[in-house]
């Protein structure tokens, strides 16, 4: 709900800058009151003539409003705004922000300002990937700013896409999401696994499943809907996130999915383990595509992969939950318990293959969540509401009365 709500938009020198009229135009529909924070550079691209019609509102710039020595405050201003929000944000703004270097009237209203900050990056892909730029963009995160980056499912590379500034639309519900959201999860570090693993036989085959990874994505979403900062560890899927509090690390094998795990779980309030991780990988891997030469067939031999729920269950210290799967064929309950027990979860949410509409690859999800003290069978339902379901359970036992 933006409605009623004062944000600092500040505008800094980018290609992109004339999209911060369509920024504008979008949240003041929405009910926000828009006060604009320019960079000299950033009237380079954009006249402040065209922003104040935009907002009704005269445009800052520079710290002196006229030369008999009135001023612009820049913590009246932080003070003012309930978000500040910079779109376009160069590698030259986010180094400074990360920095320090007050050397503008945006970077002082920043470094001001109360209200939660999101950070919409705007450069070429060079600029973008290079060490300098992601290692401002991590201390940025890190102070607790909110870094709105087009999503991306792409699997070749975590930086298709990057670089170019969200869509305007996108930014404007990337804020209306934080001021609508359920705020029960605020300030929790959720850590999701999501999607299949693929284990190479040879560099064109691979042994893997039907997993499309929905369920994993549904829950990152509600998480994060909730305010939590969500870290997912997706396999090879060809979905894409929305939230801008989702961190997302796309893996592939079984063990690379168990090294992110290990890494993002022990600071994590919780983790769901919800990927449909491979039990075994061939032991060996061939380097060359391997040639249907005779008839009489190919065998694999294959051993166990790393057991991700059952390392991260031994890892959990007090206070933490650890939440996992049990999809069955077959003696569903007694399985789903058994697993339960021997991975250290809190609860588990098992689902059925018997079940139609259930499992792999559909829209809808028919759960059960089974505890230490009994069963809670849902309907049948869009998997979108299946994680509304599991979070609320989830927020249940992170209660400190639970």
């Amino acid at each position: 709900m933006l409605k009623g709500k004062k944000i600092v938009l500040g505008i800094t020198g980018s290609i992109a800058a004339y999209k911060a009229c369509y920024i504008i135009r979008g949240l003041i529909k929405c009910g926000a009151e828009v006060q604009v924070v320019i960079t000299p550079a950033g009237k380079e691209f954009i006249t402040p003539i065209t922003l104040s019609a935009l907002t009704s509102k005269p445009v800052i710039s520079e710290f002196f409003a006229q030369r008999d020595g009135t001023w612009n405050s820049h913590v009246d201003l932080g003070l003012w705004a309930d978000a500040m929000l910079i779109a376009p944000a160069t590698a030259s703004t986010i180094g400074k922000m990360a920095n320090g270097i007050a050397d503008n009237m945006l970077i002082t209203t920043y470094l001001s300002a109360k209200a939660p900050v999101f950070v919409a990056p705007a450069m070429d892909l060079d600029m973008y990937a290079h060490p300098s730029t992601q290692k401002n963009l991590d201390i940025l995160r890190s102070y607790g700013n909110h870094i709105i980056e087009p999503a991306t499912g792409e699997l070749a590379s975590h930086l298709v896409g990057k670089g170019r500034m969200e869509e305007p639309e996108n930014i404007v519900r990337v804020l209306d999401e934080f001021f609508s959201t359920n705020s029960d999860l605020q300030g929790k570090k959720i850590m999701i696994t999501a999607g299949p693993t693929y284990e190479k036989i040879d560099p064109v085959r691979f042994i893997g499943n039907y997993s499309s990874g929905k369920m994993g994505f549904a829950l990152a979403e509600e998480c994060a809907r909730r305010g939590a900062k969500v870290t997912l560890i997706a396999g090879p899927v060809q979905l894409k996130t929305q939230h801008s509090d989702i961190h997302r690390i796309d893996v592939e094998s079984a063990q690379e999915m168990f090294v992110a795990a290990q890494m993002y779980y022990p600071d994590s309030d919780a983790g769901i383990l919800c990927a449909a991780v491979a039990d075994f990988r061939p032991e060996t891997v061939a380097d060359k595509k391997i040639k249907r030469e005779k008839e009489e067939g190919l065998t694999l031999q294959l051993r166990a992969t790393q057991d991700i729920a059952a390392n991260l269950g031994s890892l959990k210290q007090k206070g933490q939950l650890l939440i996992g799967f049990a999809l069955e064929t077959n003696n569903e309950q007694q399985n789903a318990e058994g697993k339960l027990e021997r991975k250290n979860f809190d609860f588990i949410v098992m689902n059925s293959l018997n079940d139609s509409g259930a499992g792999f690859r559909h829209d809808t999800n028919k759960i059960s969540i089974i505890d230490r003290k009994g069963r809670i069978d849902y309907p049948l339902k869009p998997k979108t509401e299946v994680a509304q379901d599991i979070v609320d359970r989830l927020v249940l036992s992170l209660s400190p009365n639970s």
